[in-house]
C-alpha cells in the first residue's frame, strides 16, 4: 500500500509507477483531522470532499485498489458518503476508526459511526492501533473495541492488523498478537480465520 494525493494533477502517473511494483495493492492517504493538534495529520477535516480529490478517488476505484481510510469519529459522515457515492471503490477503515474518545458520549458516537460506515458493503475495517490512544496493550480494550467492530462490521469485513512499528512503542508483537487471540477466543473457527487471514487475503489479494 503506497501513498498519493489523489487531488494531484499528476496522480495517474504516480499510480503507474506504483504499479510497476507487483506487490502493489492499494493506496493511504491520511485524512484523519482532529481538534486536538497532537492527532492532527490533515489540514482540513474534509479534503474527501473536494471535486479534485473525489476524481482522483474514482480513478483508484476503476484501477480496482484498495483505500485505507484513515478517520475520525467526526469525520465518519463525510466517510460514509464517500463510501455511498462511490459503490465500486474498496475502502478498508483504518485502525477501527480510531477511538480516541473514551468518555461514554465519546464511545456512543463512534459506534454510531461505525454503523453508518458499515451501512456501506464495500468498507471494511481493520483491527489494529487499538492501543494508540492508551499507549499500552490492554487486553480488556482491545477486546471492547473488537467485540464491538465485530458486532457491527460482522467478522468477513474485519481484518487484524498490528499498526507495527508504532505499536512497538509500547508493546511487543507477541504481546499485541496474543491481546487478539484472547479477545477473538470466543469467535466460532470460520470467524476467526476471516479476522486473521481470509479478510485480509480476499480484499488485498494474497
Amino acid at each position: 500500500v503506497a501513498y498519493a494525493d489523489l487531488a494531484a494533477d499528476n496522480l495517474t502517473q504516480t499510480l503507474d509507477a506504483h504499479g510497476e511494483s507487483r506487490a502493489f495493492r492499494g493506496i493511504r492517504q491520511q485524512l484523519h483531522w482532529h481538534e486536538k493538534e497532537l492527532y492532527r495529520f490533515a489540514a482540513t477535516p474534509d479534503i474527501m470532499n473536494g471535486a479534485a480529490w473525489r476524481k482522483g478517488f474514482a480513478e483508484v476505484a476503476e484501477r480496482g485498489l484498495v483505500f485505507e481510510l484513515q478517520l475520525f469519529t467526526s469525520q465518519f459522515a463525510d466517510g460514509a458518503r464517500l463510501a455511498k457515492d462511490f459503490p465500486h471503490a474498496i475502502i478498508v477503515l483504518e485502525h477501527a476508526g480510531m477511538r480516541e474518545d473514551d468518555s461514554p458520549a465519546g464511545r456512543t458516537a463512534w459506534a454510531e459511526g461505525l454503523k453508518r460506515l458499515a451501512e456501506n458493503a464495500n468498507v471494511s475495517t481493520k483491527l489494529s492501533g487499538l492501543g494508540t490512544f492508551v499507549q499500552r496493550c490492554d487486553a480488556a480494550s482491545i477486546a471492547d473495541i473488537m467485540h464491538q467492530t465485530v458486532e457491527i462490521f460482522g467478522a468477513e469485513r474485519c481484518m487484524f492488523g498490528s499498526n507495527f512499528p508504532i505499536e512497538k512503542l509500547w508493546t511487543s508483537y507477541a504481546d499485541l498478537l496474543n491481546g487478539h487471540r484472547v479477545a477473538a477466543a470466543h469467535y466460532c473457527e470460520p470467524e476467526r480465520r476471516a479476522i486473521f487471514h481470509d479478510t485480509a487475503a480476499r480484499i488485498y489479494r494474497l
